[in-house]
This record gives C-alpha cells, structure tokens and sequence, in this order.
C-alpha cells in the first residue's frame, strides 16, 4: 500500500521516518521551517544539518510552503519537538487535508496543559480519536535513517487505521506492531526520556551497570504506575513502546535525553546544555509536566521529581542521589 505522505518537521526523527516511508512505497513531502533545509534536501537529496552524508530516496523532496506540503496527501505525518506542537499545529491546520490519518511521532507532554500529544492534535485539528494515532518504539533515528533493523507500534483507538498505518510504514527494515493503547503508548514514549536523563546523570557520575540498571527497572515501574492510572494497558509497558523504547533510550550514547543527563551528571547546568545544542532533549521539560501530571492524579514519580529538580537547578545530581537511597524501603510490588 502507498500514496502521498506529508511530513510535517524535518529534524532528526521527522526526516528517519520519512525514509522509513519512502522505503515502503510511499511519495513524501517533507516540510521544513527553514527554506535553505528545503532546498539542500531537494538538489542533495540529504539533510546536512540533521543526518550529514546520508543520501535521501528519491521519492523524498522537501518544501517551506505548508500548503504544497499538504496538498493532495493521503496521510499526515507530525513530528515537531512536543513543546512546539500546538503552535506550529495552529499554523498548519488550515491546510491539512480532511478526514485523512494524523500520526504523532512526538514523546512529551505538554507543559501547562499537561495534555499528551493526541490530545493536542484532537484539540488544535478538531480531529476525532479514530483519526489520531500515534507511533512509538526503540527507534533512535541515527540507526534508523542507516536502515538497521528496527520494530515500533501504531497506535490508534480504531484498529483498521492502525492496521491501514501499519501497512504504509512496513518498510524492508522496519516492522511495525499494531495497538489500540494510545494512552500507554504515549506515556511509555514521554515516560522513558525522564528515565534516559535520570540514568545519564549516574552514568556522567561515573556510576556503573548496577545503579543505572536500577534506576530504568524502577523507571519503568514509576511509567506503568502513571500509565495504568491513565487507563493504559500494562502489557503495552512491557512492549516496544515501553520497555524497547526505554531500554534504547537510556542505554544508547545516540539518544539525547541520556547524554543530556550525562552533562548534568558532570556538573554542567540545563543553561550550559541547551546553549551547546540544537537537538531537543525532550525529557528536560517533560520531567515537570509528568511530574504535574502525576500529582494530578494522585501518583507517586520520584525520579520524575529529581529530575526535574536538577533539571530547574532547584538540586544538584549529587543531592537527588543522596535523597533516592535514603527513601523508605518497601516491597518491590508496592
């Protein structure tokens, strides 16, 4: 199955899926922010800001203008950092074909709002939940854009839409798994770069397996707690969007929510960070919308609330360690 897609972000993930897309049939049309990115993906045919070197398919072009973005797609494709979403969502709404698929490839929740992704999307499109769907999994775009193998999740409340996805995205070396746990998907997939950060700060510490084993298994019980008491399915925190996604993000020196924490482990501020660095580390802000989110609904996330408190210099790394091992001990299962 193929058609026209439009992709809206040309950053690091938005340009490794549109080549995701374009291995699997379909026609992409990227769009960028700045036009000089438009134009080097189109007479280069690679991204020279975000993959350098790596050549594009020819089924890939690229364009400033939102309208010639959206014009004729069969499928949309969002991928703008989570903060950003409901800004540049406002802009490109107007020009989104109606009644076609809108798919999320973002991982955060909304400061302020505390409303996940889908939620912004149905808020800002007015689109309906069998129109939203959401992809997630251990997809590190640097491996990803190289084609090696690699498995995700398309989730959406309709199953046929996911299934209808799923089928766009299959790609010789990518192989997407269906769900309807939209809710679980985007939790595990915000959830999982606070844990990132969390295991960077101990590895930048010069802590070693033990503790950053420990801090991602308590990481992803403090994301099932969140995520069931949104109504998520368990299961799905076991799975490519929990546990895959996760175990990629806080282990790999390619993702940047883990060397994000890496640096503040080494003692560098967020200032610091953030001034050496065009790429998001999503988990620097979703650390305290989680966190809000979380005390709105009664749910206790420790490593949420350090992280944010290193991350807004409320606490130093070594405070936060000093704080986690002397909590009151408990059963494993509480």
């Amino acid at each position: 199955m193929s058609g026209k897609v439009a992709v809206f972000g040309a950053g690091s993930w938005g340009t490794a899926f549109s080549v995701i897309l374009a291995d699997a049939g379909n026609d992409v049309t990227m769009w960028a922010r700045r036009e000089e990115v438009a134009a080097a993906i189109n007479d280069t045919h690679e991204n020279p800001d975000y993959h350098p070197g790596t050549e594009l398919p020819h089924n890939i072009s690229a364009t400033h203008d939102i309208e010639k973005a959206a014009h004729g797609a069969d499928l949309v494709v969002l991928a703008a950092p989570s903060q950003t979403l409901r800004a540049n969502l406002t802009d490109w709404a107007p020009f989104l074909p109606q009644d076609v698929p809108l798919v999320s490839l973002m991982k955060g929740v909304e400061l302020g709002t505390l409303e996940r992704m889908s939620e912004v999307i149905a808020h800002v499109t007015g689109a309906g939940p069998e129109r939203i769907a959401v992809v997630s999994g251990p997809n590190l775009s640097k491996e990803i854009i190289r084609r090696e193998p690699a498995a995700g999740v398309v989730a959406c409340a309709d199953e046929e839409v996911a299934k209808t996805i799923q089928a766009r995205v299959h790609s010789p070396a990518f192989r997407p798994y269906t769900s309807t746990d939209v809710v679980g998907c985007e939790i595990g997939g915000a959830y999982k770069n606070v844990v990132a950060i969390s295991t960077g700060m101990a590895a930048g510490m010069g802590f070693g397996d033990n503790t950053q084993a420990s801090l991602i298994t308590r990481g992803l019980a403090e994301t099932a707690r969140l995520a069931m008491q949104l109504g998520a399915n368990p299961m799905t925190l076991m799975g490519l969007a929990g546990l895959g996604d996760l175990a990629a993000t806080c282990s790999s020196p390619l993702s940047r929510n883990r060397t994000f924490g890496e640096k503040l482990g080494k003692g560098m501020t967020t200032a610091d960070i953030l001034a050496s660095s065009h790429q998001v580390a999503e988990g620097a802000k979703s650390s305290h919308s989680l966190r809000e989110l979380a005390a709105k609904v009664g749910v206790d996330v420790p490593l949420a609330q350090y992280v944010d408190d290193v991350v807004s210099g409320a606490k130093t790394v070594s405070e936060i360690m000093d704080e986690m091992l002397e909590r009151p001990t408990k059963a494993e299962t509480e």
